[in-house]
């Protein structure tokens, strides 16, 4: 019930829209009901009229005028009560109408922001495809509610009551007859509603399944068609769009069954109305006009009657939609800016982790225990095997995790301190995984500075060693870049990463393995030209080459979520420690490979 009752609460926020929806429903009843007097006042001059010949008196002669006239007035009313019905329910329609698309809007809009704002923690645990059906379908299922069940909801038991009031005053037997199963039908309606909520509950979550895995389909394809998987995927989309038909079936089963039985109660009230009213008009205690008045009133019933089912199905999915909407509305980010936080200006670059620890699940501990100061123009890399905690560290600069215990600070002050926009303003990564949007490479590249200007991306490229290939595309840079940048090569789309960091002009860079996806002659080019993008700034390295790994001022050696050894390469070689064993088995061969690349290199030059 308090899942409903904020939902109506989004439509609270247009009140003066849903307050006039109601008026218009009131005079669009109050001349539906109108409409049936006319009817029955219109028979009932019809059969109290005997036509008589030409030869009569004066007296029948004006009798039949009047009568005449009379009718004429009727018809004149009905048609301008019909029209005005119509106006009104017009009104009513476009305000309910427009008002349910005011309120998707508006809690599209509530679920985009709260996603955006919402830190790493709450997508790491959220199914993209679950989060898809809950922004698409479940607020979708919000608007049939406020268009269906708010606004229909409040009508049809104040149309109901009228409808029976009316009846009541023509003729209380025939209303007694009308009603005597509606006590049932109510019964039934209610379990119905339960039944539905959590039926409809249960398909959104199946909904949410069924995109999840369309959405990992569409995402990982080249993996599919790699492995020639694409019968045992189509067999796992099969098993879970059955199961949603299914509860499709069950659901749309059980609320035609609920059709079926309001429609049978009309028929059989219908039957037993027409023989009792017959009777009655025969035994003189029921005029024709007011059982036709009647007739019709039960007719406008029927609407009621079929609508309930449908507004009691849109209670129910309003109920589960509403519930799974507020999971994400209501969930609470473990990195928070705090009320004073600070606009962070452009820092020097001082950056110190103090005594930092960090954990995903409190069970397992991520980071013990690091302590490491890195300044301006300084390179610090960080190695260590997969799980242990590489990427972790350089998650927490920029706030996408908090810590769990220590604090990290820049230029003296706890990063906390500061808004996370002005403070990932500081801080430029390029990412392991790299995402492209589906945009131009300018676009792309002065993603962080929309402002930039050409010139200012052309240099941000030549940078990053990429500029002579936009040049030679047939669009420069115009050219298109596919969804998630499958047009370029992943050495390509790591080097356009690059300039997209290198235009933010950073104080504080962050490179997680970003040169993984690159050949070493490009490697070799690249980190030519980062040399002199690293100079005043505080650079984190995440790393396994050796060129990148020799320039640095400090290496950190992370073992199990805790630094093992730190000092610079040829303390460390000469240690012979943890960084020793790395150095053979991985480094040593990439600095033969590179000594070998000099030597080719040198002996072409020579030639």
């Amino acid at each position: 019930m308090r899942t409903l009752i904020r939902v109506i609460g989004l439509a609270g926020r247009h009140r003066g829209r849903l307050i006039l929806a109601y008026v218009t429903s009131v005079f669009a009843l109050g001349l539906s009901l109108f409409i049936p007097y006319l009817v029955g006042k219109a028979i009932d001059l019809l059969v109290g009229y005997e036509p008589q010949g030409a030869g009569e008196s004066g007296i029948i002669v004006a009798h039949t005028d009047v009568a005449q006239s009379a009718l004429i007035v009727l018809a004149l009313l009905l048609l301008v009560a019909s029209l005005f019905r119509g106006l009104f329910d017009f009104g009513r329609t476009y305000l309910t109408d427009s008002l349910s698309q005011k309120v998707s809007y508006d809690v599209r809009n509530m679920m985009y922001d709260k996603l955006q704002h919402l830190s790493f923690a709450f997508h790491d645990k959220e199914h993209t495809g679950n989060l898809m059906s809950k922004v698409t379908s479940d607020v979708e299922a919000i608007r049939r509610f406020v268009n269906m069940g708010m606004v229909r909801g409040v009508e049809v038991p104040f149309r109901v009551g009228a409808i029976v009031i009316y009846m009541a005053l023509l003729n209380w037997q025939l209303t007694m007859f009308t009603l005597i199963l509606v006590p049932f039908l109510l019964f039934q309606s209610s379990i119905v509603m339960i039944k539905l909520r959590a039926m409809w509950l249960h398909v959104q979550q199946i909904m949410g399944e069924l995109v999840t895995v369309l959405q990992e389909n569409l995402v990982g394809i080249h993996v599919v068609k790699a492995f020639a998987a694409e019968d045992h995927e189509r067999r796992k989309y099969n098993r879970k769009a059955e199961e949603l038909r299914q509860e499709y079936f069950r659901n749309e089963r059980l609320q035609g069954t609920n059709v079926a039985w309001m429609t049978l109660y009309f028929s059989l009230t219908l039957g037993v109305v027409l023989w009792y009213g017959g009777w009655e008009i025969m035994r003189g205690n029921l005029e024709a006009g007011a059982f036709a008045t009647f007739i019709l009133l039960m007719n406008q019933l029927t609407f009621p009657v079929r609508m309930t089912p449908q507004i009691v199905g849109s209670f129910a999915r309003a109920v589960s939609s509403g519930r799974r909407i507020y999971e994400v509305l209501d969930s609470e980010s473990p990195v928070v800016e705090r009320p004073n936080a600070r606009v962070l200006g452009r820092a020097e670059g001082y950056v110190r982790f103090n005594d930092v620890s960090f954990s995903y699940d409190p069970r397992i501990p991520g980071l013990q225990h690091v302590e490491t100061l890195a300044e301006p123009g300084q390179i610090t890399a960080i190695l260590g095997a997969p799980g242990s905690g590489k990427t972790t560290i350089v998650n927490l600069l920029p706030r996408f995790y908090d810590v769990t215990a220590g604090s990290i600070t820049l230029d003296g002050d706890d990063i906390r301190e500061f808004t996370l926009a002005s403070l990932r303003h500081n801080v430029g990564i390029v990412q392991q995984d790299i995402f492209l949007f589906s945009a131009t490479i300018k676009d792309n590249i002065a993603y962080a500075s929309p402002d930039a200007t050409l010139e200012d991306v052309m240099e941000a490229a030549k940078v990053a060693q990429l500029h002579e290939h936009i040049a030679n595309l047939p669009h420069g840079y115009d050219t298109w870049v596919g969804e998630r940048g499958v047009t370029l090569s992943g050495g390509q789309r790591q080097r356009l990463a690059i300039a997209r960091t290198i235009l933010l002009n950073p104080p504080v860079l962050i490179l997680d393995d970003s040169t993984s996806s690159v050949d070493v002659e490009t490697e070799r080019l690249i980190h030519q030209a980062m040399t002199a993008v690293m100079k005043g700034r505080t650079t984190f390295v995440i790393a396994h080459r050796l060129s990148t790994v020799r320039e640095a001022d400090i290496i950190l050696v992370l073992k199990d979520g805790e630094v093992a050894e730190r000092g610079n390469h040829e303390s460390l070689v000469a240690h012979g420690g943890i960084y020793r064993e790395i150095y053979d088995l991985q480094l040593r061969p990439q600095e033969e490979v590179l000594l070998d690349a000099a030597i080719v290199g040198d002996d072409g030059g020579d030639s």
